[in-house]
């Protein structure tokens, strides 16, 4: 059986399952150099995807569109072809706890001229069935904990086992923005005027999407409190204002229906953190944004447990985490070593851009009962052809050759196979570079136009990360936070972030990705089993999906590509200097 799922709105993507089995998943963002958060405002783009792997839209036997927002149902306004289309989906939670894994169904999905029925679950019923088909827990036919938290959705858990899944409680009420809400009132990103922080009209394809709130701010304000100290009378401060401003309304609803009431919610948020700045005017802002990390951090840990308690009856201490404060990998770590759960699993696609996975698997289970994903995290979208620039030099390399570039401090842009699923790099469109350079971190965050206090991941081989990291588990997709031991960051200091931690990806040593065979090789000519590794992608975009996009690009000198060394002629290197220079000006 074929199954397509078809996320339509923010993170638009693609995704088919066979029998059982992951067959790929084409995130838009990662298609044409296109913009993060990329949405589908074509069908033509399923159609394309479809052909890619040999297939029509006759060749499919379900189709299953992501839900979105609505208080009963969600409407998507885009085109096929040159044609308008509307379709309606189910909504972006679950109308009744029990209710989960009920679709709804549509007609009109207008594909190549022909017009094909279509089911729809909610929207975080993807993040469920992404989470927990995708977990070891599924393989070994466990019952298991989900945690469901996205920007605009307070933390939901859920509980999956054989009964199905359904709705258990609602932790605390603050959605996910409330993290980068905090960054418009404090630190680099503060923001005077916080009225433009725009979520969009009701009716477009993508009423949930960016609109002027910049999505990113999340992840780089994880990495700017490493400059903070935790400061437990800010923490205090948060604690009674946040008692004050929403445990005390026992008006406030457990499930976000519509926009407007995510309105409601950023107006409610403002306030309360305008109510702390008087009380806070002499704390740092780094210190201020560590300790509302923390303070949200505990908050989560305490309600957790507090809910676990409630649910005593489950036997299973399995959890799987899911939606966009998925990839806060300091509290990913934190619920992990907190002693509440025998095993965490996050997949490398937490976020939306897991959702057209997830819808495919709703239907998936709704057929054959909950069962386990056959997947690889390296079906993406394959290399496109391109046209490489005339000023640059083609010549066959090895993985022993390339390492000794990368020995001799040179950054390589490294493109091997499909790319991965999931919002982070993990070899296959990525940047390497050595870490043994004092200097690297800065020049890659220069050449990416990143802040300085921004954190350079390591990869590195799995066996080997025990010795260089604490705790150095098995982390493939980079969804942990471990600390560098101390004997190790002066030998590696490219990767290691102003607190000592480091985002770690291991990959095995015999694994038949090119990464790993690079790894080996650089380990044997050096004696260090990691390098740098950073996304190769122009910046606010997807992944490079093609050669020639990391030739343009041309801000490093080299790009390796399935077997052949791309070099900058020393011409077009002095260019791309030149270039780079009056650009500032």
């Amino acid at each position: 059986m074929r199954i397509c799922g078809i996320k339509l709105t923010h993170d638009g993507a693609i995704a088919l399952i066979e029998d059982g089995r992951l067959v790929f998943c084409i995130e838009q963002e990662k298609r044409s150099n296109n913009p993060r958060y990329q949405t589908i405002d074509n069908l033509d783009a399923v159609v394309m995807a479809l052909a890619e792997h040999g297939l029509d839209a006759r060749d499919v036997d379900q189709f299953v569109v992501d839900g979105w927002l609505g208080q009963v149902e969600a409407q998507y306004r885009l085109r096929s072809g040159v044609a308008p289309v509307t379709l309606k989906g189910a909504s972006y939670v679950e109308p009744h706890p029990e209710a989960l894994l009920t679709s709804r169904d549509g007609f009109g999905l207008r594909l190549d001229g022909r017009d094909f029925p279509y089911k729809s679950y909610p929207h975080v019923a993807s993040h469920v069935a992404a989470a927990y088909c995708t977990s070891p827990f599924a393989k070994a036919g466990q019952p298991a904990f989900c945690l469901v938290w996205d920007g605009g959705t307070y933390p939901r858990l859920y509980h999956v086992g054989r009964g199905g899944a359904r709705f258990i409680d609602s932790l605390f009420p603050l959605f996910g923005h409330i993290y980068a809400a905090a960054g418009l009132h404090f630190g680099p990103y503060k923001r005077a005027n916080r009225t433009n922080w725009d979520l969009g009209k009701p009716g477009k394809v993508d009423p949930g999407g960016a609109g002027k709130l910049d999505l990113g701010v999340a992840g780089k304000l994880m990495a700017y409190i490493a400059l903070g100290t935790v400061d437990e009378n800010i923490i205090t401060v948060f604690q009674e204002l946040y008692k004050e401003h929403f445990e005390a309304d026992t008006k406030r609803e457990s499930y976000r229906t519509d926009l407007g009431s995510m309105e409601f919610e950023l107006t409610t948020i403002h306030d309360f953190f305008d109510a702390s700045a008087p009380r806070l005017k002499a704390k740092a802002a780094e210190d201020v944004l560590a300790s509302f990390h923390c303070f949200l951090e505990r908050l989560l840990v305490h309600k957790m447990a507090n809910a676990l308690q409630r649910q005593s009856d489950f036997s299973a201490r399995n959890l799987c985490i899911a939606g966009g404060c998925g990839l806060n990998i300091k509290w990913n770590s934190t619920l992990r070593s907190a002693g509440l759960f025998d095993a965490v699993w996050v997949p490398p696609f937490p976020n939306d851009s897991g959702s057209a996975i997830g819808a495919a698997c709703c239907a998936m289970v709704a057929d054959k009962g909950l069962m386990p994903l056959q997947w690889s995290v390296y079906s993406g979208p394959a290399l496109q052809g391109s046209d490489v620039p005339p000023e640059w030099d083609a010549s066959p390399c090895n993985m022993h050759e390339l390492a000794t570039i990368l020995a001799s401090d040179k950054p390589v842009v490294f493109l091997a196979g499909r790319a991965e699923l999931g919002p982070r790099a993990l070899g296959s469109r990525s940047i390497l570079a050595a870490a043994t350079s004092p200097g690297m971190k800065d020049y890659l965050n220069d050449i990416k136009h990143r802040e300085h206090f921004r954190p350079v991941a390591p990869i590195c081989l799995e066996d080997r990360a025990p010795e260089i990291f604490d705790p150095g588990t098995s982390d493939p997709y980079m969804l942990f936070d471990h600390q560098t031991r101390t004997e190790w960051r002066d030998k590696i200091p490219a990767v290691v972030h102003l607190d000592g931690s480091a985002r770690l990806q291991t990959i095995s040593r015999t694994s038949q990705h090119k990464v790993a065979e690079l790894l080996v090789e650089y380990e044997a000519l050096t004696g260090i089993p990691l390098l740098c590794n950073t996304s190769a992608n122009n910046h606010g975009r997807g992944f490079f999906p093609h050669l020639a996009a990391a030739c343009k690009w041309g801000r490093v000198e080299h790009v390796w590509c399935d077997g052949m060394l791309w070099t900058k002629t020393p011409q077009a290197s002095e260019s791309s200097v030149k270039n780079a220079a009056q650009a500032m000006f």
